[in-house]
């Protein structure tokens, strides 16, 4: 019988509510629950596959093709638990749903309102798929008096009451701003945060406080008698140097044992947190560094790699060593030819996913200096097809050699992708339609080739299993005369039509995939791509 934790953020956005939700998770899991997590978002669009990185940052997929929340992203890393579509719901969808259910007759033509159809309609999403699990941890995205997230909170609410408080419990996420001027931490933003939710009916039990520095215990104290709640059940919630040193802070702050005390269950003894000691000593004390050139159009909003961000980390702690990420602007190699020198002092380009024409001359020019300079090399998904068209250009001297994402091109090396397999069947998709949804999404096989140095990366294994995100493939055409200049397409789809992996044999490590495998790393189980990748740049600086 799975118990319920709802997770709410109050006086500002951006406080962490996905790293506390995934801490909290990791921490439960060190205890030996089992342990699942879903993130409620407030706005309309139906999921964020179609919004711009600009406005929400990264997509993370799941293995059965969802596009999600980010946040999702942090729940996999810190648990290893696959996430999968019922564990991330928009507002869009929620209503997309139930008015699907009005069309069909469903409510016998009764009125459809927020209360029951809608608050209904979010208890069973958040109440779907639990069996075998001992905790649920709910966010609900956005900040609490926000009038899109209200319908939640409602739910939230009701749902409780149904559970009863031996299956639920509510934890607030505030802030704790420290005002130089007055030299003192204040409280108060934390009150009426607490007093926003008590007008709807909810009584956090447990209040995360975000602070930059320590909260004194007097503070702590005056939180909890106007928030109504124990002085242990006030948290600090302190920065921390790195995210994975979050689980420790909150288990050291006795966040663990609240919960389960909340919930009338044992708090004895010491979860094991051995993983996360060894993780954050790794990112801590690093024996060594390498710089890493990321080469993208996304570069300033750092939200739109998180997970690359973290997977090159992972790779960093497989090898004890720092990565230092050198953020690059490809547009910059399009204006200033000569500015591509400036990866001459870098241990290793990666060129990330990304869509549309803007700065993919740059990303271009950067997969060539890589070629030629015998610089390690990692391009995903986008970053593949423009390793491709190098080739094409360069090698080949097909001077039109282009993608038709671009628009109309006489050497189409990468074309639009209408239709593929997914096990026994044939998905398709129409040039002319709707754009969200509709890319090749989700987890596909791959077969490696014998005797490549991806085989060799993910240790001889013959199949491999990626997750994809990408409206464009590799023109299978163009493959044997790519091969003969030396371009070996080491990994393909099991019918042979899809490429899925190039690389170069005669380079120190040149790669490109046209999945995300990003998306798979985890801090305690690096993915072997980014391990390799990251080993590659400690030979080029000549650490080991």
């Amino acid at each position: 019988m799975a118990r319920f934790v709802f997770i709410t953020g109050g006086v500002v956005s951006s406080l962490g509510k996905g790293i506390a939700s995934a801490s909290l998770g990791a921490l439960l899991q060190a205890r030996g629950y089992k342990v699942r997590l879903r993130k409620l978002d407030p706005y309309l669009n139906y999921d964020p596959g179609t919004m711009s990185p600009y406005q929400h940052g990264e997509v993370y997929v799941t293995d059965d093709g969802a596009e999600t929340d980010l946040d999702l992203g942090h729940y996999e890393r810190f648990t290893g638990v696959a996430a999968r579509k019922p564990d991330n719901w928009t507002t869009g969808r929620i209503y997309s749903d139930v008015i699907a259910a009005e069309r069909r007759g469903d409510y016998l033509g009764g009125t459809v309102q927020v209360i029951p159809h809608i608050t209904d309609k979010i208890k069973e999403v958040i109440q779907a798929e639990t069996d075998g699990y001992d905790f649920i941890l709910v966010e609900i995205g956005g900040t609490v008096g926000d009038i899109e997230s209200l319908p939640f909170l409602e739910a939230m609410r009701q749902l409780a009451n149904e559970l009863g408080p031996q299956r639920s419990l509510f934890m607030h996420l505030t802030l704790v701003p420290y005002i130089a001027s007055a030299g003192e931490l204040k409280t108060k933003p934390t009150q009426h945060s607490v007093k926003e939710l008590l007008g709807l009916g909810i009584q956090p039990q447990i209040l995360l406080c975000r602070s930059d520095r320590p909260i004194p215990e007097n503070e702590r104290r005056k939180i909890a008698l106007f928030c109504n709640v124990r002085p242990e059940s006030v948290i600090p919630a302190l920065d921390a140097k790195t995210i994975y040193e979050v689980p420790l802070k909150y288990h050291a702050e006795g966040l663990d044992q609240e919960v389960l005390r909340l919930f009338g269950m044992s708090a004895y003894g010491e979860p094991d947190m051995s993983r996360w000691e060894r993780i954050v000593h790794a990112v801590k004390e690093p024996e060594g560094e390498v710089t890493i050139a990321v080469v993208g159009k996304y570069t300033n909003l750092l939200d739109a790699y998180k997970s690359l961000a973290e997977a090159l980390t992972h790779g960093g702690i497989a090898h004890n060593v720092k990565v230092n990420l050198d953020w690059v602007d490809s547009q910059i190699f399009e204006n200033d030819s000569a500015a591509v020198t400036r990866l001459e002092k870098v241990n290793g380009i990666l060129v990330p996913g990304g869509f549309g024409e803007r700065g993919s001359e740059g990303k271009i020019e950067a997969v060539r200096f890589a070629r030629e300079r015998k610089i390690p090399f990692f391009g995903i998904c986008f970053g593949m097809q423009m390793a491709v068209i190098e080739a094409a250009r360069n090698l080949l001297d097909i001077k039109g050699a282009s993608s038709t994402e671009f628009g109309p091109c006489p050497e189409p090396v990468v074309g639009l992708l209408t239709e593929w397999l997914r096990g026994n069947e044939i998905e398709k998709r129409a040039a002319a339609g709707d754009l969200g949804g509709t890319m090749r999404l989700g987890a596909y096989p791959a077969v490696l080739g014998d005797g490549s140095l991806v085989r060799a990366v993910y240790d001889g294994a013959g199949t491999i299993e990626e997750r994809h995100r990408h409206r464009y493939e590799v023109n299978v055409a163009y493959k044997d005369r790519l091969e003969s200049a030396g371009l070996r397409f080491s990994g393909m789809s099991p019918d042979g039509v899809l490429p899925e992996i190039v690389e170069y044999p005669d380079h120190p490590w040149f790669i490109g995939v046209q999945y995300h495998p990003e998306l798979k790393s985890k801090p305690f189980d690096p993915h072997p791509l980014f391990a390799g990748f990251v080993g590659a740049a400690v030979k080029q600086a000549r650490l080991v």
